[in-house]
């Protein structure tokens, strides 16, 4: 039986193997479409380098603002500061897939064509909408669903867009309130579940909920400036879907 402290080493390590493993596969499906599929050399050498750099650079320096900023006062944050964060944790990824789903279609090695831009743009507005409705459901969601304890992220101490807004409408009793719990991992199920309830009561759940619809929207807007097809609808329709999506 593992304990607490050995489970959660054993889940950091599955977590990182998994994600040596995706991004091995990635490289190696970049390196197939040249070998069997014909795809410019060219092309698949500066994918392969900006996955290895760009993206890989972003999303641990994500992660570990995701660490750090738990550890801070949410007054000592910006909004902007933890939009950034949740950009290179989540959003990057969806960039790059964005782009370079559009720059091996059109076989283009120019990331500053037009319609590559657009999918960039379109596929990282859903990247940050789709992690704003990650944290909605980390305080609201139902734990069937989801696979995974509501109310984690409180217990953690996440900076969400959720606790920042809480505490710019919150009192000065409702903010005390909110640090003795928040981060606390000891809170009690009760503990934890008032605190989502005050989330919600002060308004930031439904304020993210609607960032989030904002980001989609944006979204929408950039994939306009792909001509009409099938695929195209179905991009919309994947957007929408992020922000109401219960699991």
């Amino acid at each position: 039986m593992l304990g607490a402290k050995d489970a959660k080493h054993y889940g950091l390590s599955v977590a990182i193997l998994t994600g040596d493993l995706q991004h091995g596969w990635s490289v190696s499906l970049l390196a197939e479409l040249t070998n069997k599929y014909g795809l410019s050399p060219q092309l698949s050498l500066r994918l392969i380098e900006e996955l290895n750099t760009y993206v890989t650079c972003n999303l641990l320096s994500g992660e570990l603002l995701d660490i750090q900023y738990s550890k801070l006062p949410v007054e000592s944050l910006r909004e902007e500061d933890i939009l950034s964060m949740l950009w290179k944790k989540t959003a990057v990824l969806y960039e790059f897939a964005g782009r370079a789903g559009a720059m091996i279609g059109l076989e283009v090695s120019e990331p500053h064509h037009p319609l590559v831009q657009a999918l960039s743009l379109f596929a990282s507005r859903c990247g940050l909408a789709f992690q704003l409705q990650d944290d909605i459901l980390g305080i609201v969601g139902d734990e069937e669903k989801l696979g995974k304890s509501v109310g984690s992220d409180i217990r953690e101490g996440k900076k969400t867009t959720i606790v920042y807004y809480a505490f710019k409408k919150a009192t000065a009793e409702q903010r005390r309130y909110l640090r003795g719990i928040l981060g606390n991992k000891r809170a009690t199920e009760g503990r934890v579940r008032e605190v989502a309830d005050l989330l919600v009561e002060l308004g930031a759940v439904e304020r993210t909920r609607s960032l989030a619809e904002r980001y989609v929207a944006d979204a929408i807007e950039h994939l306009q400036k792909i001509p009409d097809s099938r695929y195209k609808q179905l991009l919309a329709t994947w957007a929408e879907y992020i922000v109401c999506r219960e699991f």
